[in-house]
């Protein structure tokens, strides 16, 4: 349980862990859904990490539609790896989460199981978001430069807030109406939530926006051919 990011903080805490940022649109800093809802966002809790589902949507993140109002993430990340900022407040991002997908982020437990069909908790109140720019078709890769800052980006949360990498969540792992994150990483397997968490672990134990460039310095999380990509992938 913390207090959320304020603005300030948020450029920070993002450019000592080595995030760039950019800030396309002005008044990023009060572009929430507290007002609208009625609910202030916080006491904040986990990060949660998803896909697009299409290319060129950083207006739709920040707008939303008619349906779903924007801001739709705290982030996002397109492919050349430098985040925009969208928002510092509620952000209609994850929705509703299973209730024990949900008691696995507050425990900070290594286990997330398989969610639930129930949905009780609005995940709204209480997460950051990233979106990360792709198809999530499983074919279209996440660049290098893009995991590695969505890496970067869930640590500098979670280092600032004295959380383990458990606190960070899939979409898809909090709830059975979505898929993301899904798809390759460049010159690597798939991009799964073990794996993000693992690095994110590698990347706490290391001082803010020092990276594992030395193969002895990476520690090798599956005992498979992956491991080779593993090396690189922290540069």
């Amino acid at each position: 349980m913390a207090t959320p990011l304020t603005p300030a903080k948020w450029l920070e805490i993002l450019a000592a862990e080595g995030v760039k940022t950019a800030q396309p649109y002005g008044g990023w800093e009060t572009h929430e859904r507290d007002d609208e809802t009625g609910k202030a966002f916080g006491p904040v809790h986990g990060v949660v990490i998803h896909h697009t589902a299409g290319t060129n949507s950083l207006s739709l993140v920040y707008n939303g539609t008619s349906a779903l109002p924007g801001p739709l993430c705290h982030g996002h990340l397109p492919k050349s790896g430098v985040v925009n900022m969208i928002s510092a407040g509620r952000a209609n991002h994850a929705g509703t989460f299973a209730q024990n997908a949900w008691n696995a982020v507050l425990a900070e437990s290594p286990v997330h199981p398989a969610p639930d069909a129930a949905e009780p908790v609005d995940a709204n109140d209480h997460t950051y978001g990233l979106e990360i720019e792709n198809l999530g078709d499983g074919e279209d890769p996440y660049p290098l430069v893009q995991y590695q800052a969505a890496v970067k980006w869930a640590t500098a949360i979670c280092r600032y807030h004295g959380w383990s990498e458990n606190s960070v969540i899939g979409h898809k792992e909090g709830t059975r109406r979505k898929i993301d994150p899904k798809g390759p990483v460049e010159g690597g397997p798939l991009f799964t939530m073990d794996r993000f968490r693992a690095h994110v672990k590698q990347a706490l134990a290391l001082p803010a926006g020092v990276w594992p460039n030395q193969e002895e310095d990476v520690a090798l999380i599956d005992a498979e051919i992956e491991k080779i990509a593993e090396r690189v992938w922290l540069k």
